[in-house]
């Protein structure tokens, strides 16, 4: 594991940071995209489905701190910004572009429905992405620190801790400033940190041991 008190990316990226860094900036711009649906998980809880990739985004980010430290975790939230601002600026100039006469209105309406989200949602999501994982990445790391390296359960466990609470955070920045005025806000607040709770405690877990093992076995190869 790479000195956590460099400021800097390594100057050769292992295959597991690699990888990692890849599929972050990924799910940087696809969590807004699918966050246009709503998605019913069994009877009695309902979620945007963009929280499956931010939730991946939490695990992405947590499993770097844990296998390349801290700081390198940082780094890698703090890239993210990178395309989600582009993605931002060039969804912005296609819309502003004019269509082609051959493409269906259906389309088109479409099109722009998804795609034509308000300056203060974007701001919303800009906000509640970088608080939310800078202080997922400080909790999980933190956690490590007062109880050692531990075990693949300890693991899970810090991650799921860290998740849970790094999603209440982003909930309340990103349904405050996007919707704050707009329409009463408590219920959709109350049921979606329900759902990132409950997604965090049940799915994270896993999916951080996972890719903690998965990034091990990579620079294992590598190193051997």
């Amino acid at each position: 594991m790479t000195d956590t008190t460099s400021t800097a990316l390594p100057r050769t990226l292992s295959p597991s940071l690699f990888l990692f860094s890849i599929l972050y900036g990924g799910m940087v711009v696809l969590a807004g995209v699918l966050g246009n649906k709503q998605v019913a998980l069994g009877s009695w809880l309902a979620v945007e489905a963009g929280i499956f990739a931010f939730l991946l985004l939490v695990a992405l980010s947590s499993a770097v701190s844990e296998l390349h430290g801290q700081s390198v975790a940082n780094r890698l939230v703090l890239w993210g910004f990178v395309p989600l601002v582009l993605s931002i600026m060039l969804t912005a100039l296609v819309l502003a572009l004019p269509a082609s006469p051959e493409m269906q209105p259906e389309r088109l309406a479409a099109f722009d429905m998804i795609l034509g989200q308000s300056p203060r949602l974007m701001a919303a999501g800009i906000v509640a992405y970088g608080t939310s994982q800078f202080l997922n990445v400080t909790i999980f790391s933190r956690l490590r620190g007062s109880v050692g390296t531990g075990t693949s359960t300890w693991l899970a466990i810090r991650g799921a801790i860290a998740s849970a609470l790094s999603q209440i955070v982003d909930t309340l920045l990103f349904v405050t400033i996007a919707f704050y005025g707009v329409f009463p806000i408590a219920n959709l607040m109350g049921g979606q940190m329900l759902a990132k709770v409950a997604l965090s405690v049940l799915v994270i877990p896993f999916v951080i041991t996972g890719l903690v093992a998965l990034g091990r076995n990579l620079d294992a190869k590598t190193a051997g």
